[in-house]
């Protein structure tokens, strides 16, 4: 993964990773944004009138979205979602050591002794196994 990193920053001059980072930041901040204002705002449209409690401010309604992911976890993540994580991550595993683009530099040299016998002899192998 760190060669993978390395190879799509060498190829970005310094503004493009800069400007990239900036523009994280500004949407992470606007989504903290929309968030605490759609939390605010379903909270005084439902909670009033449906139990009779009192409205929220913005702060009051980030601390309640703080509240429930300590109370709750992420957005109703359960258990069973870490392992299909592990899972995932282990067969992506392989995917990533094809994108390793260090070892591709003997890949010509490669093709040109042993890849086209080793190919035919694949094809070879597998009519016979269907027959």
């Amino acid at each position: 993964m760190e060669q993978y990193i390395k190879h799509k920053i060498r190829s970005k001059n310094i503004g493009t990773i800069i400007g990239w980072v900036l523009f994280g930041i500004i949407a992470a901040i606007a989504l903290v944004l929309l968030l605490g204002f759609g939390i605010m705002w379903l909270w005084n449209w439902l909670m009033p009138e449906l139990f009779g409690l009192t409205t929220i401010g913005y702060w009051q309604a980030i601390g309640l979205f703080a509240l429930a992911k300590v109370l709750f976890g992420s957005f109703g993540g359960d258990s069973s979602s870490k392992k299909k994580k592990k899972e995932k991550s282990f067969a992506n595993k392989n995917e990533n050591e094809c994108r390793d683009f260090s070892k591709w530099k003997q890949y010509d040299q490669f093709w040109k002794e042993e890849g086209e016998n080793a190919y035919n002899s694949f094809i070879n192998r597998t009519s016979e196994e269907k027959e």
